[in-house]
């Protein structure tokens, strides 16, 4: 058996018993060690993760930020190197030989990672979503995660980005993709609220994570409610060619999910006068 690379692979778990046996069979015997960092899930999820050899830990679920900071703070881990997966993610080859090569002397302290994002089994490559750049492969003393919805990390260091892709493909139903996308939608309508309500120094000229957040407090927010979902559904279905992915889900995520941000939007600023 080839020697392990040396970081710590981190899987955030609830209810994954579907889709956790594939990540783990991508990183066990890639990575010296897999923790899963698990919210007390009622399914066979554990079961199946410690039986391919993973790291089991348990913790209350807050926000993704938190649990994250709890994994890079609380748990113990064996090397410098992190990275973050989702339990319906999972590297090609390419990239974990890319990793696997750059780790040892690299002068980084963080890589950016290439996310291929699959819809009802389909990779989704116009309309923006390809490539999505994610910081999720740094070290541990470096990095802390912020936001709790859409959390992103904040990392004291210089960074680059990898060449290769990672996937992200739930095997969930697709009941699952609305119901989590409506949670998602209040959270984006609570934290769309405060972004208005206090306003924040940002930066264009930053990462990915922080120039969105520009645009999302310069721009998005003096939009008309409601307007707006249309205006980036024709933004993205047309003038970045999402029509070429197929409807479904463009509509879906392009516009009725930030239409659906908009309604709690409004209930929340009229709860806010009363």
């Amino acid at each position: 058996m080839d020697k392990k690379v040396n970081l710590t692979v981190i899987i955030l778990t609830y209810n994954e018993s579907v889709n956790i046996a594939r990540a783990l069979s991508n990183t066990i015997h890639w990575a010296l060690e897999v923790v899963v960092l698990d919210s007390f899930s009622d399914d066979d999820t554990v079961e199946i993760a410690k039986s391919m050899g993973a790291r089991v830990i348990k913790r209350k679920f807050d926000n993704y930020a938190s649990q994250r900071n709890y994994a890079l703070n609380e748990i113990d881990l064996k090397t410098e190197w992190v990275l973050f997966l989702d339990a319906d993610e999972f590297l090609f080859e390419d990239l974990k030989d890319e990793i696997t090569a750059e780790l040892p002397n690299t002068k980084f302290d963080g890589f950016y990672l290439k996310r291929r994002y699959y819809y009802d089994g389909k990779w989704i490559k116009r309309g923006g979503y390809y490539p999505i750049l994610i910081l999720r492969l740094f070290k541990k003393t470096k990095g802390q995660f912020v936001r709790d919805i859409n959390e992103h990390v904040t990392l004291n260091g210089p960074t680059t980005i990898l060449k290769n892709d990672f996937v992200d493909d739930n095997l969930k139903s697709i009941s699952f993709w609305w119901h989590k996308h409506i949670d998602y939608a209040q959270k984006e309508a609570n934290a769309l609220f405060d972004l208005n309500t206090t306003p924040q120094i940002l930066k264009f000229w930053g990462n990915q994570p922080e120039r969105k957040l520009w645009i999302r407090y310069k721009i998005w927010n003096k939009l008309p409610v409601y307007i707006r979902p249309f205006l980036y559904f024709i933004y993205r279905y047309i003038l970045r060619l999402g029509f070429l992915d197929g409807f479904i889900f463009h509509f879906f995520h392009g516009l009725v999910y930030y239409l659906m941000i908009d309604s709690f939007y409004l209930e929340i600023k009229k709860k806010k006068k009363k």
